[in-house]
């Protein structure tokens, strides 16, 4: 991806979003493009019209903190658009390293971390990279997911399964603010990995293959995927509301372990039960009819 071109695009979709009265001035007569002018955005950024034009048109390698910060007050970024900012402006410095990301095929879960996951019995515990893909799981977010993990070609991939599956539009009620959200957590893992082909083939695809999608990324939003509920539709247990935890992991930077806990003592609760035991169920068939095929003769 051009960094030159999100640059311009970003700044250019967040400038029309503000209004004049939205930071106290005159809206002015004759306004011939919707939101701030450039010279409203340098004025209240405290730089000259020459540079924040400079800056709008990808010329960001360079650009201090301090400058980014006020262009980011000016256009009342929230914290991740400002961060995609600052991102985007890292990728674009000459001396600026990318965060050390590994794809699918580079990162396979330690033993430890395994464990770990396993441990997790009460709800669905799984990591994935930038990009969307399941990496490591417990069994409970197998059984969660399992029509992504039955999905043919490439390897389970949120993003994927959102965006083209049709059961995907049974599994979220909401479906298009999970189209919302596969965007957005797309276009922040662009800025901070610029270099990732693997990414950059993902939104190839989706944008080729969905125009739902392709109109979510030109339009440049960006989130942080922390912390939150989700609903679902699950084809085995039926409707539940989980609250979902995102974290970090120090060791592997670019790789999120992520938890899904229900409220204590409800339904959705019950149905997370549910699940562990037909997943139970499920995987003790399976392992009796891998036993019962024979065995070649040699």
């Amino acid at each position: 991806m051009d960094n030159r071109v999100e640059v311009r695009e970003f700044l250019t979709s967040r400038r029309a979003r503000v209004r004049p009265d939205d930071v106290g001035l005159p809206p002015g007569p004759r306004r011939r493009v919707p939101g701030l002018r450039r010279g409203e955005v340098a004025l209240l950024a405290n730089v000259s019209v020459e540079y924040y034009t400079r800056l709008e048109r990808g010329a960001i390698a360079g650009a201090s903190p301090e400058v980014l910060d006020a262009v980011a007050k000016a256009l009342r970024l929230d914290e991740a658009e400002r961060a995609h900012l600052f991102d985007l402006a890292q990728a674009a410095s000459p001396v600026a390293r990318p965060p050390r990301r590994r794809g699918t095929a580079q990162w396979t879960p330690h033993r430890s971390l395994q464990w770990a996951l396993d441990a997790v019995t009460a709800g669905p515990a799984f990591v994935r990279n930038g990009r969307m893909d399941l990496l490591a799981a417990n069994p409970l977010a197998r059984a969660f997911y399992k029509d992504v993990y039955d999905m043919p070609g490439s390897g389970p991939n949120l993003a994927r399964f959102t965006v083209l599956d049709a059961r995907a539009r049974e599994f979220h009620p909401d479906w298009d603010g999970a189209v919302d959200v596969v965007a957005q957590i797309l276009r922040s893992e662009a800025a901070r990995d610029p270099r990732n082909k693997d990414l950059h083939d993902l939104v190839g695809e989706l944008c080729t293959r969905s125009e739902e999608f392709a109109g979510r990324w030109s339009a440049h939003d960006v989130r942080h995927h922390g912390t939150g509920f989700k609903t679902f539709r699950h084809p085995v247990v039926g409707e539940l509301t989980v609250a979902y935890e995102g974290f970090e992991m120090a060791a592997e930077p670019g790789l999120t372990l992520t938890l899904y806990t229900a409220e204590p003592g409800s339904a959705s609760e019950e149905a997370l039960r549910l699940l562990a035991s037909w997943w139970a169920s499920e995987s003790a068939v399976n392992a009796d009819r891998a036993s019962e095929q024979p065995r070649t003769q040699s």
